[in-house]
């Protein structure tokens, strides 16, 4: 469960964009496209004189989780639907087991076609590394019987 934050505008420690951007190596853009879509939180600052926004130093941990789980196949949607569901309790009409059950089952599948990919990706450079010790042999051969003529 995410820990409610205190301190200044509600946040323990702050860091501006710029700043987990830096610490996260995703783009601003990036990190404002999951604010907008609820995944991470911000507070305005507390200086009229500027409209920065200050995030909560855990959001490093949230968008690493968030960059892992996308990187996984999860679609910002579900990890919308999920955080919802884990922080909130979701919506009353939402199925959270039947949510889990089914995109582990679709990384169970991702994980299984990964996986013979990469068998199938061994199997070819084990085959091309064999082929160019072939060529190197047959060539260095080649090249002594002409020598020897």
């Amino acid at each position: 469960m995410i820990k409610p934050w205190s301190g200044v505008n509600g946040f323990e420690s702050l860091m501006r964009i710029g700043a987990l951007a830096k610490a996260t190596d995703l783009s601003r853009d990036t990190i404002r496209f999951y604010e907008r879509h609820g995944l991470i939180s911000s507070a305005p600052s507390s200086s009229e004189t500027n409209s920065y926004r200050n995030y909560p130093d855990d959001s490093v941990e949230r968008l690493q989780m968030i960059t892992d789980a996308r990187d996984a196949g999860l679609s910002v949607a579900d990890l919308s639907l999920l955080l919802d569901a884990v922080e909130h309790g979701g919506q009353p009409d939402f199925d959270f087991e039947e949510f889990i059950k089914t995109r582990i089952a679709q990384l169970d599948h991702v994980i299984a076609t990964a996986r013979k990919t990469r068998n199938m990706l061994r199997l070819t450079h084990k085959a091309i590394k064999v082929s160019e010790t072939d060529y190197s042999i047959a060539n260095s051969s080649a090249l002594r019987s002409i020598d020897e003529t």
